[in-house]
């Protein structure tokens, strides 16, 4: 599991300490820590630690940087059956949060983001609001998200390939499949494969994404994994007149 979260204080190690028992903490992992510029924007530090390996279907208490808060996950279970919540377009809204109450009142094991976080297009205070409005639903379960169109961020000539944010924010476990970008990849969850692409990453047929989709359909055992789940923003070939003309999708 990796663990993410923000601080203002620069002097806070990038560490996790975390344990089956409230309070009693026999594990610690160390990680690495990052931030960026946007414009005349400048991120707080941003924190990433990878835990484990971890039992199934057990709860981990945990804390970040070696003091504040206790917090708790759950990790999936080992075999099916397992509950997926599927929820995109968050943004930051009222209805955000009666979405994230209704998710939450559930007994769900994985969260599946397909895409536009925060919303916050080229406002990056909105990206910290974010977090701390998810902050009490992506601290407990894995959350595992694509981008959308509002992630891209994109500028001419300062900011081209877009995406700052979102990747220094929200990496995913990309390299674990072969990927060789943040915004496709793959992962194995009980007898579930899950696909997540990039609408917004080159998918023609000589695109390092589409080379890496043939590969990784190919190396799929469907006798241990039976479920294939594909997760995408906006289809590559749609009649969706909102993301026509869309520089990918």
């Amino acid at each position: 599991m990796k663990v993410s979260w923000v601080t203002d204080e620069s002097r806070v190690p990038s560490t996790v300490d975390y344990g089956t028992t409230p309070g009693k903490y026999d594990s610690s992992a160390t990680g690495e820590h990052t931030s960026y510029h946007y414009f005349f924007y400048s991120s707080s530090k941003i924190h990433h630690v990878t835990i484990g390996p971890l039992h199934p279907a057990t709860t981990y208490y945990y804390r970040c940087g070696g003091s504040g808060p206790e917090f708790n996950f759950r990790t999936p279970p080992a075999s099916f059956p397992i509950e997926f919540a599927v929820a995109g377009d968050l943004g930051q809204t009222g209805w955000t949060t009666t979405t994230l109450e209704h998710i939450n009142a559930t007994d769900y094991d994985v969260l599946l983001l397909p895409g536009d976080l925060s919303y916050a297009d080229t406002q990056q205070p909105l990206w910290d609001s974010f977090g701390r409005l998810v902050e009490p639903y992506a601290s407990r379960r894995p959350w595992m998200v694509t981008q959308g169109n509002h992630e891209q961020e994109t500028f001419p000539f300062i900011y081209p390939d877009g995406f700052k944010s979102y990747n220094s924010r929200w990496p995913m476990p990309y390299q674990q499949s072969g990927s060789v970008s943040n915004l496709y990849y793959s992962f194995d969850v009980v007898g579930t494969h899950v696909i997540m692409l990039g609408s917004y990453a080159d998918f023609s047929t000589d695109s390092a994404q589409y080379k890496w989709l043939a590969n990784d359909l190919y190396k799929i055992d469907r006798s241990r994994t039976p479920w294939v789940v594909v997760i995408i923003h906006a289809p590559w070939y749609n009649s969706n007149m909102a993301h026509q003309g869309e520089g990918e999708s």
